[in-house]
């Protein structure tokens, strides 16, 4: 007798039905199989959140919550000096400061209704003029520009790919010199992090990934276009095991701060032979007892507005239905 279930992640399966005997009672018992490995997550448990310093705070009220729709934190950094965006149950980190930064890639975003999502885009234009936002419809995502350079990528919903996520950062993909060993980033995530990690392929070439969290990855594509200088961005990630990564990262001369009992940051991803630097991208990490570890963030709904308004239905969803 063949079963298959199939769940959201395409990992639990009932295999070809075995059947055993019940040596007590002779009672034939059907023992489903399951793939267990679909459920580990590795070390990191969480993508906290993308940082990048912007010059003005209008602009990136315009672009980030009027275009994109996202959701300012309304707790923490709510004056003219930082502001904190929701995406899910992630950020976006925006300091001001004179000088912008760029991610060296691009951060991949989840929203349900991509054609709302251009129509708010194409008003938010008037207020970024100027600048170097742009979007366009790419395939089956919309492209973004931010005023300064910072690429997002947009999908639609997918529990094949993105899991149970409705609106979140399911992945942040970093450009990498053309050459790059991907086996040996990914090795430094398994063997350094204690990260779930690999190389993969797909229409658009090889790249390295590491999990950091059920739902969120970190890519690594090899790119022939000209890099710029590393300008200083961050990713956030929280370990499980907190202090076995900071030994093999200390021992190697690679803890870049010692920032508190929860936290520590690193700069480089090396190879775990020759301790040689194959790509430089901060790495804010922090302990599960962190204090701001698994906050519950506000996420609107950017579709509300005072003319249809309906009670109840203001809040956003991050999750889809199960």
């Amino acid at each position: 007798m063949d079963r298959t279930a199939t769940s959201q992640y395409d990992a639990v399966q009932f295999e070809c039905a075995k059947w055993e005997t019940n040596g007590m009672n002779d009672t034939a018992v059907m023992t489903p199989q399951f793939d267990r490995t679909a459920e580990d997550l590795g070390n990191i448990v969480e993508l906290g959140h993308v940082n990048v310093t912007v010059p003005d705070q209008s602009k990136a009220t315009a672009f980030y919550l009027m275009g994109l729709g996202l959701t300012r934190d309304p707790y923490l950094m709510a004056g003219l000096e930082n502001m904190w965006v929701n995406v899910g149950r992630g950020q976006f980190h925006l300091p001001s400061r004179a000088t912008p930064q760029v991610v060296r890639g691009t951060t991949a975003l989840l929203m349900p209704d991509l054609d709302a999502l251009l129509k708010r885009l194409q008003y938010a234009q008037k207020y970024l003029e100027g600048t170097q936002f742009s979007f366009r419809e790419a395939g089956d995502t919309v492209e973004a520009t931010c005023p300064w350079g910072n690429r997002i990528r947009v999908h639609s919903p997918d529990p094949h790919r993105f899991g149970a996520m409705r609106v979140g950062m399911p992945y942040v993909e970093f450009d990498i010199p053309a050459g790059t060993d991907l086996a040996a980033i990914a090795k430094f995530y398994t063997d350094i992090m204690g990260a779930i990690a690999g190389v993969g392929s797909d229409q658009r070439g090889a790249y390295a990934w590491a999990n950091t969290s059920a739902e969120s990855k970190v890519i690594y594509r090899e790119t022939k276009a000209a890099q710029p200088e590393y300008d200083g961005h961050h990713i956030q990630i929280t370990l499980a095991d907190f202090s076995g990564p900071h030994k093999k990262l200390l021992e190697r001369g690679l803890i870049s701060e010692e920032s508190d009992q929860h936290q520590y940051r690193f700069l480089d991803i090396v190879d775990v032979g020759s301790n040689k630097p194959l790509f430089r991208i901060e790495h804010e990490t922090r302990s599960m007892r962190h204090p701001m570890f698994n906050r519950v963030f506000v996420n609107r709904n950017p579709e509300m507005n005072n003319r249809n308004f309906v009670p109840g239905y203001e809040v956003g969803l991050w999750a889809l239905n199960q």
